[in-house]
């Protein structure tokens, strides 16, 4: 019998001017007073925002402390050895009512350089989307960095961005140097290497308290935005199988596939090397492992050790989830 079990978290919730209720509301997250919820960080490894876990006998500890103790059993043993005591994923849910900043994060390099920090990749997938909601991804073609220090000063910056209509069921992958935003009317999960660092390019004079307006990073961000890159800026859509797990993301610092089921469903991990993220978009289920069970609603994201090699999910209904890990081998 496996020491680890699933592991849950108490969500950071961040109030944001552009927040809403709807992850109150349809997302099971606990406002409290908080007029507005821009963010919830379910599980979390950046210093000051540590996760800390609410169920069994390991509750009240946070993740440092948890992969402290337990080192490759919660993260395995690859990833462990490359990232110690740090948690290298960094998973939101995001609701924006309002035009969120056109910002760009730097690659791993330049943010070791610069922040002694990893980089930002990141991935979107969309939850709840209003009838005329869009992503900004990328530049259109031909945009060069002289034609984009130019829109800075003439204020044309939107008339460069690509614009993709957003949906419900859409992936955006964002890698490290490329600008973007999300529109209003949105809400998603957002999957991202451990790092918190943001460069605001453009905020529409947005202020965050009194009359003083947000700061801008355009000289950090001209050297972090990737110009050659304008492949695969759209969004990925992805007709899913019932009861067969679909790939939408896999690059060097994640994996994610969604997985909507009506029916017992085993996975297994034996020939992967990390721990897996199981985030519950809509439904619920329970994951059965040795002779236990650990009931998971909307909204709500688990964290399931790397020694436990094999679960069932049993889901109440029709259910669906995302599943993410760290290693290219995908599970069976």
């Amino acid at each position: 019998m496996s020491e680890l079990y699933p592991l849950k978290f108490e969500p950071i919730l961040k109030d944001k001017i552009w927040g809403g209720n709807i992850l109150a509301n349809l997302y099971n997250k606990n406002a409290g007073n908080l007029p507005n919820i821009g963010e919830s960080w379910e599980v979390s490894g950046v210093q000051g925002n540590l996760s800390v876990v609410t169920n069994g006998y390991l509750a009240g500890n946070n993740i440092e402390e948890l992969i402290e103790v337990y080192m490759g059993d919660i993260t395995g043993d690859s990833i462990y050895e490359k990232f110690g005591n740090e948690f290298p994923l960094l998973i939101k849910f995001i609701e924006a009512r309002e035009d969120l900043s056109v910002q760009v994060h730097p690659g791993d390099a330049m943010a070791k350089e610069r922040h002694n920090a990893y980089g930002k990749t990141e991935m979107w997938y969309i939850l709840e989307s209003e009838k005329d909601a869009r992503i900004f991804t990328g530049f259109k073609e031909g945009v060069t960095k002289e034609i984009y220090e130019e829109s800075l000063k003439n204020g044309s910056l939107p008339d460069l961005l690509n614009v993709e209509k957003s949906e419900k069921g859409d992936t955006f992958f964002t890698p490290a140097g490329r600008i973007h935003a999300i529109g209003a009317g949105t809400v998603l999960v957002e999957i991202q290497q451990t790092s918190d660092i943001t460069y605001r390019i453009s905020d529409s004079n947005r202020k965050s308290t009194g009359p003083v307006k947000r700061e801008l990073h355009l000289d950090l961000a001209l050297d972090a935005i990737d110009f050659t890159e304008t492949e695969k800026r759209g969004k990925i859509r992805k007709e899913t199988e019932l009861n067969k797990a679909e790939n939408l993301v896999s690059c060097e610092f994640f994996n994610t596939n969604l997985l909507n089921f009506n029916r017992r469903i085993n996975r297994e991990y034996y020939f992967n090397d990390s721990f897996v993220l199981f985030i519950c978009i809509d439904g619920g289920f329970h994951i059965h492992w040795d002779d236990s069970s650990e009931k998971v609603i909307r909204g709500e994201t688990v964290l399931l050790p790397a020694m436990i090699r094999d679960v069932v999910l049993e889901p109440a209904g029709e259910s669906s989830l995302l599943e993410v890990y760290l290693n290219s081998e995908p599970a069976i």
